[in-house]
């Protein structure tokens, strides 16, 4: 048994940074079972991601993923480039007996998931794909609660996914809204999460009904993009958006619940508000990410005239994985839900055991989205399971 894991990364840009990050801190924060040995990143412009290497910490550098999903001294493929290319580097590393993590959503559409999830299970390679916000403590937190019945039989989940970063009309025509690369958008990008932990907290979906706008039609060709900002020449040509800017649903859950869901693009102000609440026959939980150490909680069984909704700071060793970072009261932040999806990982990897979330959550992940796309098509509920 191997007592190290190399790994080779494919993107070097936003999500590439945050991956790289995360495998610098596990070693120090956690005690994983296998060495982290960041063997190789890749991405197509050779200057950028060679400084990529040198800046984020990597052995080397590929300008070909193929080449990279062929090397031997390649165990895990990290998937972080856009979703136009998940599938095929997914199975081709499988094919070649690698681990896959794959960031979300898990392909461009449901046929695609399902080809991903195959080919690692016919490879039989560890899978995992990337929704962090399952690994913020305060989440973990909200999960043990449900499971050990302090809220009670569920009746509602309601969530909302809000930013703002490309109301401006002029803001470039960058990846993320140009269908053919990444499927969909403030559905897919945004609306991916909470239907993952609507999935992970509540359970199953049963059927679903939505909406969907793109506001601004066209928009200037971009130049350079890096994370969520980019450039454009000024004046210059324009292109077509071929996603929705805003996608809102309603669904119901197998196991009765009700859901409602609302992504979007364009709710000035917001940057990054993802939230959501859930209320039980016995109980309620509220959680912000712009505030993802606090967990909101409430309890009808507490005594009359001291019940409220109460704030627990997610930060205690008793807490999940807050034990590894710092003491009580010493917050976290966004980057560590990705050094702690990872770390989970290396220990499936490590432990021989199924990793979590894997392709199996992404492909119904996606089912969902599908099903989300084909009601707005047809105006009426869809059955998920249908699809």
């Amino acid at each position: 048994m191997k007592d190290t894991l190399n790994v080779g990364l494919v993107g070097y840009k936003f999500m590439g940074k945050a991956h790289s990050n995360a495998f610098r801190k596990l070693g120090m924060f956690f005690n994983p079972s296998l060495k982290i040995v960041m063997k190789a990143i890749c991405g197509r412009d050779e200057e950028w991601v060679k400084q990529s290497a040198e800046k984020f910490g990597w052995e080397s550098y590929e300008t070909s993923w193929e080449k990279l999903v062929k090397r031997d001294d390649i165990d895990m493929v990290d998937i972080t480039a856009p979703s136009n290319v998940h599938k095929e580097i997914a199975i081709a590393a499988a094919e070649q007996g690698k681990h896959v993590f794959c960031e979300k959503p898990l392909a461009l559409n449901l046929r695609d998931a399902r080809e991903m999830l195959e080919a690692v299970e016919k490879n039989k390679v560890k899978h995992q794909i990337g929704f962090n916000y399952r690994f913020a403590p305060a989440v973990q937190l909200a999960k043990k609660l449900i499971d050990e019945g302090k809220i009670g039989k569920i009746y509602h989940f309601r969530a909302l996914y809000l930013q703002d970063w490309v109301m401006d009309p002029d803001f470039p025509l960058v990846w993320r809204l140009d269908k053919k690369i990444a499927g969909s958008g403030a559905l897919g990008d945004l609306g991916a999460h909470i239907i993952d932990l609507a999935r992970f907290l509540v359970g199953e979906f049963d059927k679903v009904i939505g909406i969907n706008k793109t506001f601004i039609k066209e928009r200037p060709i971009v130049e350079r993009m890096e994370g969520l900002s980019a450039n454009a020449q000024a004046g210059g040509p324009r292109g077509e958006v071929t996603v929705d800017d805003a996608t809102l649903f309603l669904a119901e859950f197998k196991n009765g619940a009700l859901g409602s869901f609302e992504a979007t693009r364009f709710a000035n102000g917001h940057k990054n508000g993802m939230s959501f609440e859930i209320n039980g026959s016995k109980g309620s939980l509220r959680f912000e990410f712009e505030r993802m150490n606090e967990l909101w909680y409430y309890s009808s069984e507490d005594p009359e005239g001291v019940q409220g909704f109460r704030l627990i700071q997610v930060t205690e060793p008793v807490h999940p994985y807050a034990s590894a970072w710092w003491p009580a009261g010493h917050v976290i932040g966004y980057e560590h839900t990705f050094v702690h999806e990872l770390y989970e990982f290396v220990e499936a990897i490590a432990h021989d055991r199924n990793a979590c979330p894997d392709f199996n959550d992404g492909v119904k992940c996606s089912q969902v989205l599908e099903a989300v796309d084909l009601s707005i098509t047809e105006g009426q509920w869809i059955q998920v399971d249908s699809l």
